[in-house]
């Protein structure tokens, strides 16, 4: 291939070879280290790999690397064979391979960029699959890859050269001129030297989603005018704030000053924030001791850039951390009808607000945070309408391991804005509804957004002094009526949602480990645990205290603690939520029955703190949000709601909470 990439033409590079990455495994094995050569016309789209997630292609250890050659060398070191790093150091650059072919939603999971990263710079240019998780599918092309179907491999192998528009006119204009250009960077340059020009949505006034009328109200170039977009317009928006931690910061830092020279500046600071809540506990954890000085690394560099920029900063004082940033951002600075884009995939947790809120990679926060804009392609959106009342047992998470398991399984959420609405959210507390848009992001959405109503003004009202409540009420985005969904509008009966699990799977049979495997607790059987994680993003917050306080009180009336096989953690999500636990008189209730707390942060959910499993054989019960295999350690991992960790925590098995578990 040319050395300007992409060139006007696309075709395979003699010498250079195809990678299928298949449910056999020792195929692959076969492909990297024995010379096995495939063709698309011999395989079956049915035997390629489905649900391959970031945490597969660069676990959390390769992203304590910012350096393109070292993440290349650990390309897909977390793809395990029989218990063994399958892709083993440098095996992606070894084997000469430019194109890289896997079934369904490539890419799932966490938002780092490093998992494309690592694919680009291990010399892969082009990347086959069936369909691509939103964030994976952006972070590929800001990064200039070009995506195709299988159809479209058929015909390179046979020796064709295709036109480089086969692979860019299914992307909207914006989108197609990004790829063409090389990348998001190299198109930021052309559209600031004025070599470009954009496109501008030139629709009839329509109904509009939440979604799409967020965007349209922070449209660039409308002059003030009441603009309308629809599903795929492409447009530059402006954003109202962002914010990265120390996984992420150092890379933004290093492609700016790559980019724009080493005194680069951010147009408006204010705007965007940093945090230190990721790698706080990493060093506790035996596998990540070696790589001490990376951490410390990472952690200056974010330093570095935070007063190179003048960012907000929330880095940890003594040790210990405000909060984890998605939990800390939503209390402290999203609004309501904000547009928010950060580092990481759980940023749609604002949602909750009634913000737009979702995560983007490094290049494309880099340049937003330079350029002051945001490219938006207009997602589809998907409606959930929730009625009736949840039953005892039963929480926001249940709600959404139930959409995981019987909508996102069938790619009904696939890239699409989550909307939730109906009589039944205002039984939803905010701490619940964040849960519901925490969790977007497993669903491959592209995120999740709550209608706000009276919960939204007193959770404010509580929280935010700096917001007059009619402020807050004249700031709500809701649906317009007759608004269209693509993905249909559902009815969520909450009165019908039972204690759910997702269970581990069975990734050596090509069963992957993941969010979506959906079962009711009282199908599964028993299951013993040797650890119960309760804490994250996704349940760290203040209602996620009250759940187990209620279970942890009952508890105690029998004179019931932790029995002594069974590890029990939670982990604060924020110094808020902390100081609540504490006045609330909680703390100190954990404490007597066995339960270790562990100052806010991230953690075992990322396996970067305690209440990580050591071995294959030990099973977690955790409220986190993935269950991925070996995200947070060797060992099986069960997702579940708050009420149902910790009642389990004391049964030392899986059960579902009722309020006379213990009698």
């Amino acid at each position: 291939m040319s050395e300007k990439w992409p060139p006007q033409r696309i075709s395979l590079t003699p010498g250079k070879r195809v990678l299928f990455l298949t449910k056999n495994l020792d195929i692959i094995r076969k492909q990297l280290y024995d010379g096995l050569n495939l063709n698309m016309d011999d395989i079956e789209v049915n035997d390629l790999l489905d649900d391959i997630n970031t945490d597969a292609m660069t676990p959390a250890w390769v992203c304590f690397d910012h350096e393109p050659e070292e993440i290349a060398k650990n390309a897909y070191a977390g793809l395990q064979h029989e218990g063994e790093r399958l892709f083993e150091q440098n095996a992606l650059i070894n084997g000469e391979f430019e194109v890289i072919v896997s079934g369904h939603r490539k890419g799932t999971g966490s938002s780092r960029e490093t998992a494309a990263q690592a694919e680009k710079w291990a010399g892969i240019r082009i990347v086959i699959a069936t369909s691509f998780a939103p964030i994976h599918e952006r972070n590929n092309i800001n990064l200039g890859q070009l995506m195709s179907d299988h159809k479209m491999l058929s015909r390179l192998q046979n020796g064709e050269s295709i036109a480089l528009s086969e692979f860019t006119d299914k992307y909207d204009p914006v989108t197609k001129m990004i790829v063409e250009n090389g990348g998001i960077f190299p198109f930021a340059k052309q559209l600031k030297s004025g070599n470009i020009e954009l496109p501008m949505p030139n629709n009839n006034a329509r109904p509009m989603t939440m979604c799409e009328k967020i965007i349209a109200n922070k449209l660039l170039t409308t002059n003030g005018e009441m603009a309308y977009v629809a599903p795929g317009d492409a447009v530059l928006a402006e954003v109202n704030g962002g914010y990265s931690h120390e996984f992420t910061t150092a890379q933004v830092h290093e492609f700016l000053k790559l980019e724009y020279g080493s005194d680069y500046q951010l147009p408006d600071p204010n705007k965007f924030a940093v945090f230190e809540d990721h790698l706080l506990y990493a060093t506790g954890v035996l596998r990540f001791v070696p790589f001490k000085d990376k951490i410390q690394r990472l952690r200056d560099l974010q330093n570095d850039f935070q007063k190179h920029t003048g960012v907000r900063d929330y880095s940890a004082v003594d040790g210990v951390s405000p909060g984890i940033c998605h939990q800390v951002a939503r209390e402290e600075f999203i609004d309501v009808g904000d547009f928010i884009q950060a580092t990481d995939s759980h940023t749609c947790m604002g949602g909750a607000a009634n913000a737009l809120a979702y995560g983007v990679g490094s290049t494309e926060y880099a340049n937003l945070a330079h350029n002051q804009f945001a490219f938006v392609k207009v997602p589809e959106s998907i409606r959930f309408e929730l009625e009736g009342n949840l039953n005892v047992g039963c929480t926001a998470k249940d709600v959404i391991l139930y959409i995981l398991w019987k909508y996102a399984t069938k790619s009904e959420t696939l890239d699409r804005s989550m909307e939730f609405g109906g009589s039944g959210l205002a039984s939803l507390s905010m701490d619940e509804r964040a849960t519901l848009c925490n969790m977007a992001t497993e669903c491959s959405a592209k995120t999740g957004i709550c209608e706000p109503d009276e919960v939204t003004i007193e959770w404010y009202s509580k929280r935010r002094t700096d917001l007059a409540e009619d402020d807050v009420r004249k700031s709500f985005i809701l649906p317009d009526e007759g608004a269209h969904y693509d993905g249909g509008v559902h009815i969520i009966n909450l009165d019908e949602i039972l204690p759910m699990v997702a269970d581990p799977g069975n990734p050596e049979k090509g069963v992957p480990s993941d969010p979506t495997n959906g079962a009711y607790i009282s199908e599964i059987g028993d299951v013993e645990i040797d650890i119960a994680y309760a804490g994250s993003c996704t349940a760290g917050k203040a209602d996620d205290f009250k759940y187990y306080a209620e279970v942890v009180e009952a508890a105690l009336k029998v004179g019931k603690t932790i029995p002594k096989n069974v590890e029990c953690y939670i982990q604060f999500g924020s110094k808020a939520v902390k100081d609540y636990s504490e006045r609330m008189g909680w703390n100190q209730m954990f404490r007597e029955v066995g339960i270790q707390l562990i100052d806010p942060g991230c953690g075992a959910c990322i396996g970067a703190g305690p209440g990580v499993s050591n071995n294959a054989e030990q099973v977690s019960i955790s409220a986190i949000n993935r269950n991925f295999q070996g995200r947070s350690g060797p060992g099986k991992l069960y997702l579940a709601s708050p009420l149902t960790v910790m009642a389990s925590a004391f049964m030392g098995k899986i059960v579902a909470w009722e309020s006379n578990l213990f009698l």
